[in-house]
């Protein structure tokens, strides 16, 4: 604003003198053009208004039966034709020139088609064809349009002074016009001195008109020099003779029936006017040549001005411009230095202090402004401004002790609340342990025990939400598809999703459980917001820089606008306040928020089913190296186009797949192949069954209605030996096998199924057991 204040009076003022500047430039030029329009065409127009006066009053006098030598006619003929062709000539040059001002063009068009009459009507006077007014009148005619042309081009409407002077050279030219007539009317009359009634009515317009423009219009407004010139005209015997002869014309003419009889005084006028006529054109011209000179020396005034003006003026902007820098340099300086501390605070220290204060840290004084108690304006603002600062602070710092504080309630309740359901998890795994032969019984725990997995997953959002951490017992890296079996079974629904885990990957034994409760949350999301028949569909692979797991259901279509605005919220990981407008929405928020705790990105788009696709890409840094034959295989990094190298591991080819409903198809990996070898080993429970040892590492026991998976190892163990068919089988199945009838349809009730998942759990955590018994 300070800029703006010091330069729009200065662009103003530069503005006013150039417009001021353009316009004397203007009027000068045109003055300049004026001055050059009447050298070229005005004296062409006095010529030649001079040379039609004189043969006019030549032709009427022949015409009246005046003896006129035949040369002197055509001489002043010559002389017209002469003075024609100038003009002509001087007017076709203009139109490469400079156009004079007014409307000079179009008169001097107007006389230029009165030239082309003149031949005609020389003629006609010459036969003495028609009357005699008529040829009179013609010239009168050319020559008041070319008096009109005068006075257009020199009208100088854009100097009032000149216009002003120009008036006086307009009336002579008319006055001497008047003059002319009179001349050419007492030639008229002829010896016999006797005219018409018009034409004696004329001859007394005429007197009466050039008097009256002598006096009014002319002598008033000569120059001094001009002045003289008039007098002595005017005190000249030839300028008398007229006088007196005009005044005889009015006094003693006599009325006849034909006209009227002029005096015998007229006898003088023609040596009179011959006499006075000179000076009357002096006079003319003087008068045409002073509006010219003084015409030229207003132009170059005007440009004097004009350079005096720039001149002035630009001294005087430099010197504004020099007190407005002088006298806001230093307040620009101080408010640039207030800015800037002011944007510092603002876009870097105020955020560093509301992350520490969330995150429970010390704030340092002295980062933050003082009050200094400034006097002047730019100080007051600068000390109002670290007020304002310390008055955010503090209420941050509240508000953090505040959230603080309800995070470690809400933290403790859930973690005493979690507490109470892991014992009532146990409970419901020794109540599997006791009363397992009851199926009806065992169909009801295994309900109550999804339903409480399902209350302890709650409970976990509850913690994750507060600000804590997830408790994880794992201490051991996890297989791939353990995990994916571990979160399945944190589902209500787990029979409907399919799980395919193409890739032999571990994950880190501290985000085991982070990573299961996020693939939850997502899969119980997709069986709640899919048909109750169809399939949701989990796929895990190695990706270029880290995992890549996709859950892919066939629930109803989402607007593109609905997935931008569910991204935004898991990419951001969104603050506590839009969590309280969107409470309905809390698995969305806790899956942001362990997604930005494992540094992990979960995209939502639709699904080439019409459904909806959940893609986590977790880093490579949470995965472990997979281990082959003793040799340890790197985790894939970040470089595009690297995958782990697998070697298939020879095994024996299942006859079926013991998990129930269809198992998706696999790779020929090492895991893929063995994997439904071990799980057949486990399919059949022994006569005499021990004591089930159950892993207590994982998750395994809160009691889960699905079993986990005999993985190749934990941690860096190696995975399992080749073993020789049926010498780890038990006693009742070894030996041959005799083949196996068509089961047929599948009518096996719910209980029926989840007593063999529960037989199928058992099994598998045996085999286990076994497995790290024997390994060194």
């Amino acid at each position: 604003m300070l800029i703006c204040l010091a330069v729009v009076p200065t662009v103003a003022m530069a503005a006013q003198v150039t417009v001021t500047a353009q316009r004397l430039l203007t009027q000068s030029e045109h003055l300049r053009t004026d001055v050059e329009a009447g050298e070229r065409i005005g004296v062409p127009l006095v010529g030649l208004m001079t040379r039609l006066q004189a043969e006019r009053a030549t032709t009427a006098a022949r015409w009246a039966g005046t003896s006129v030598p035949e040369d002197d006619l055509r001489e002043k003929r010559a002389a017209t034709d002469r003075a024609a062709a100038a003009l002509r000539q001087a007017a076709g040059g203009s139109s490469g020139g400079a156009q004079p001002s007014g409307q000079t063009d179009g008169r001097l068009d107007g006389v230029s088609v009165r030239l082309e009459q003149l031949t005609a009507f020389r003629k006609r006077a010459d036969a003495h064809n028609g009357s005699a007014d008529q040829v009179v009148d013609y010239y009168t005619g050319l020559i008041d349009d070319i008096i009109r042309a005068y006075q257009y081009e020199f009208s100088h409407a854009d100097d009032a002074d000149l216009a002003q002077e120009s008036r006086p050279a307009v009336a002579l030219f008319s006055a001497a016009e008047m003059v002319a007539r009179e001349d050419t009317l007492l030639a008229l009359a002829g010896p016999s001195k006797e005219l018409a009634s018009t034409g004696f009515s004329g001859l007394l317009d005429a007197l009466g008109t050039h008097r009256y423009l002598y006096d009014t219009w002319i002598v008033p407004y000569l120059s001094p020099t001009e002045q003289a010139s008039y007098d002595k005209l005017t005190a000249s015997d030839a300028w008398r003779t007229k006088i007196r002869i005009e005044n005889a014309v009015v006094s003693n003419h006599q009325d006849t029936a034909s006209g009227v009889k002029l005096p015998a005084d007229v006898a003088g006028w023609r040596a009179a006017h011959d006499a006075f006529a000179p000076q009357l054109a002096a006079l003319n011209a003087d008068r045409s040549r002073s509006v010219l000179a003084h015409a030229d020396a207003k132009a170059s005034e005007l440009e004097t001005e004009v350079y005096w003006l720039v001149g002035g003026s630009g001294g005087a902007l430099l010197l504004v411009i020099a007190v407005v820098v002088l006298t806001t340099r230093s307040v620009l300086r101080r408010l640039s230095r207030l800015h800037t501390r002011t944007v510092a605070i603002a876009e870097e220290t105020l955020p560093r202090v509301v992350d520490r204060l969330q995150s429970g840290q010390a704030v340092d004084a002295e980062a933050l402004p003082a009050v200094r108690g400034h006097e002047d304006e730019v100080g007051r603002i600068s000390d109002a401004f670290a007020r304002v600062v310390a008055v955010s602070v503090d209420g941050h710092r509240q508000l953090a002790a505040e959230r603080h504080g309800f995070g470690l309630f809400a933290s403790g309740i859930a973690s005493r609340t979690g507490n109470l359901v892991s014992r009532q998890l146990s409970l419901t795994e020794e109540l599997q342990d006791a009363f397992g032969h009851d199926e009806a019984l065992l169909a009801q725990l295994m309900r109550s025990d999804q339903l409480t997995v399902g209350m302890r997953r709650q409970i976990e959002n509850l913690l994750i939400l507060a600000g804590g951490e997830i408790p994880d017992p794992h201490t051991e890296p996890m297989r791939l598809a353990d995990l994916l079996r571990e979160a399945a079974a944190e589902v209500e629904d787990f029979r409907r999703i399919e799980r395919h885990a193409l890739d032999e990957a571990s994950v880190q034994p501290h985000v085991i459980s982070q990573i299961s409760h996020l693939l939850a949350e997502l899969l119980d999301n997709a069986t709640r917001f899919s048909p109750p028949r169809s399939k949701v569909v989990v796929r895990a692979e190695l990706a270029a820089d880290g995992l890549s797991i996709e859950i892919e259901d066939r629930g109803p279509r989402v607007a593109a606008a609905g997935y931008e605005e569910m991204n935004r919220r898991l990419h951001t990981a969104p603050p506590y306040s839009v969590l309280a407008e969107n409470a309905h929405r809390l698995g969305l928020f806790v899956v942001g928020h362990l997604a930005d705790q494992l540094q992990a990105r979960v995209t939502l788009r639709r699904s080439v089913y019409g459904g909806t696709a959940a893609v986590v890409n977790l880093p490579g840094e949470l995965l472990v190296p997979a281990e082959r034959d003793g040799e340890r295989l790197p985790v894939p990094a970040a470089e595009p186009g690297t995958a782990p190298d697998h070697d298939p591991e020879p095994g024996p080819t299942p006859d079926r797949d013991p998990e129930p409903g269809p198992r998706p198809g696999r790779d020929p990996e090492p895991a893929a192949v063995l994997a439904p070898v071990r799980a057949r080993a486990l399919d059949v429970r022994p006569a005499v069954a021990p004591e089930p040892v159950r892993p207590k590492t994982g998750r395994a026991q809160t009691g889960r209605a699905l079993p986990a998976r005999v993985g190749d190892g934990e941690g860096g163990r190696p995975p399992l030996p080749e073993r020789v068919p049926q010498t780890h089988l038990t006693r009742q199945l070894r030996g041959p096998r005799a083949p196996e009838p068509d089961a047929g349809p599948d009518a096996a009730t719910p209980e029926e199924v989840a007593d063999a998942w529960a037989d199928y759990e058992e099994g598998t955590q045996k085999v286990e057991a076994e497995l790290r018994q024997d390994q060194p």
